[in-house]
C-alpha cells in the first residue's frame, strides 16, 4: 500500500522536473540512479529516502521543503474507497499534463503581460 505522504512527495518531484523541463532520464543522471527508480519516487512506489530527496532538491534547485509544500494532516488520513481504488478521490491539478502545460506556458510570458493575462482569467472565472 502506497503511503500518502510517499504519493504527495512523488507527484512533487514530477511536477518541478516536468516544470524545469527536465526528463526522468536527466534527473537520474544528476543524481545517480536509473530513470525507473525515479519512476517508482514519482508514482510514490518506492519511498524517497532523505539523503537522495536532497539530492533531486539540489539538482532542481528547490529547498527539500518544497517536496512537502501543500501538505495537510488530513491527506494522510485516506479514506476507505480510496484505499480500496488506489486513488485520492479530490483529484489532482499536478497530474494534468495540460493544468502543468498552462502553468510553465504562464510563467514564460512577459512579467507585465503574465499581470494582465491573470488579470483577465480572474474575469473571466467570476463571470461562469
Amino acid at each position: 500500500m502506497k503511503h500518502p505522504v510517499d504519493v504527495h512527495v512523488g507527484k512533487r518531484v514530477r511536477h518541478r522536473r516536468w516544470m524545469v523541463g527536465m526528463t526522468q532520464q536527466q534527473l537520474g543522471e544528476i543524481v545517480g540512479i536509473k530513470f525507473q527508480q525515479i519512476q517508482k519516487y514519482e508514482t510514490g512506489m518506492n519511498r524517497v529516502s532523505a539523503s537522495r530527496l536532497w539530492d533531486i532538491a539540489a539538482a532542481m534547485d528547490v529547498p527539500v521543503s518544497f517536496f512537502f509544500e501543500g501538505m495537510e494532516d488530513s491527506d494522510i488520513e485516506v479514506s476507505e474507497s480510496s484505499k480500496q481504488s488506489g486513488k485520492d478521490m479530490r483529484g489532482d491539478l499536478l497530474a494534468d499534463k495540460e493544468a502543468l502545460e498552462l502553468v510553465r506556458s504562464y510563467y514564460a510570458i512577459p512579467e507585465q503581460q503574465r499581470r494582465k493575462l491573470f488579470d483577465l482569467a480572474r474575469v473571466l472565472s467570476s463571470a461562469a
